[in-house]
C-alpha cells in the first residue's frame, strides 16, 4: 500500500489477507491505518529473519507475562497457523515462566551485574570450547 492509499483500498487489502477487517483495524484513525496495517502485515504475517512460527512462539511467551488475553489468543492461534504444535506452545510458556523466575531471583537478590557478566562470558567460552 502506498502512503496515498485511501481507507477503502487499505481495508480491501486487509480483507484479502485476513478474510475480514477485524474491528480493531476499523477503529484506527484513517490517517494511521495505512502505516499500522503495513507494520502488522510485515512483522506479524510477513517472512522476516525470524521464521513466523518462532516469532509467534515468542509472542506466546511474552504475553503469558503481560497477561494480555487478546495477545495471548492471537499469538497462540497464529503460532498454530504457522505450524506450532500444542507441545511447542506449552514449552514457550514454560520457558517464559522459568526465565521470569530467574529474573525475579537475580534482580531481587541484587546480584552484582559485572560479576554476572564476567561469569556468563566464562560459561560461554567454556561451552564454545567443548563444542569445538
Amino acid at each position: 500500500m502506498t502512503a496515498t492509499a485511501n481507507r477503502g483500498e487499505i481495508e480491501a487489502d486487509i480483507k484479502e489477507t485476513l478474510g475480514l477487517v477485524p474491528h480493531f483495524f476499523q477503529s484506527i484513525p484513517t490517517e494511521l491505518l495505512g502505516p499500522e496495517w503495513e507494520i502488522f502485515k510485515r512483522i506479524e504475517l510477513g517472512e522476516t529473519l525470524i521464521p513466523n512460527k518462532y516469532k509467534e512462539l515468542i509472542g506466546v511467551g511474552l504475553h503469558a507475562e503481560t497477561k494480555c488475553r487478546y495477545c495471548s489468543l492471537f499469538h497462540t492461534e497464529a503460532a498454530k497457523l504457522f505450524g506450532a504444535t500444542d507441545e511447542e506452545i506449552q514449552e514457550a510458556v514454560h520457558y517464559a515462566k522459568a526465565s521470569l523466575g530467574w529474573s525475579a531471583y537475580i534482580n531481587g537478590m541484587q546480584e552484582d551485574y559485572d560479576q554476572f557478566a564476567a561469569e556468563l562470558a566464562q560459561v560461554a567460552d567454556y561451552v564454545r570450547s567443548k563444542a569445538a
